[in-house]
């Protein structure tokens, strides 16, 4: 059924949750270490494994026992796609943050801000969608024509 490992799909949404947090607070502040450690976040999520990333290693101890077991599972490729989109958009703001790009940095932070909240607010991953189009219309190497 699934490409790859499958997950809870509360996990992520909990990942979003506080994902939305951290980015408003960077709006808000225009502290961007904390944007970089957001940054660091997505890209253990997208390069490593959603297993290891942080909010998930927090979802697994703190919240998922306090839950219960669910039989949902949702497929991890477009998740960890998600993170590295989320990933390319934290990095952009950092160093326009960094760099004192100040518009940059607020641009870029807003975007994955958007895409966060509307995972955490409405369970609609936009990433997960784009990783869907991009698959759906994608050339099929290896296959007669």
């Amino acid at each position: 059924m699934f490409a790859g490992p499958a997950v809870d799909p509360r996990g992520p949404r909990f990942a979003a949750v506080i994902t939305t947090v951290v980015l408003a607070v960077v709006l808000a502040t225009g502290w961007w270490p904390l944007l970089a450690a957001q940054t660091v976040v997505f890209a253990i999520g997208a390069f490593v494994g959603l297993k290891p990333a942080p909010y998930s290693v927090l979802y697994r101890l703190l919240v998922a026992p306090r839950l219960g077991p669910t039989s949902e599972r949702e497929d991890a490729a477009p998740l960890r796609f998600a993170q590295a989109v989320g990933f390319v958009f934290a990095l952009v703001g950092t160093i326009g943050y960094a760099t004192e790009l100040t518009a940059l940095g607020l641009v870029a932070t807003a975007f994955a801000l958007f895409a966060a909240f509307l995972n955490a607010a409405f369970n609609f991953c936009l990433g997960c969608e784009v990783y869907l189009l991009v698959r759906r219309f994608a050339p099929r190497t290896g296959q007669p024509s």
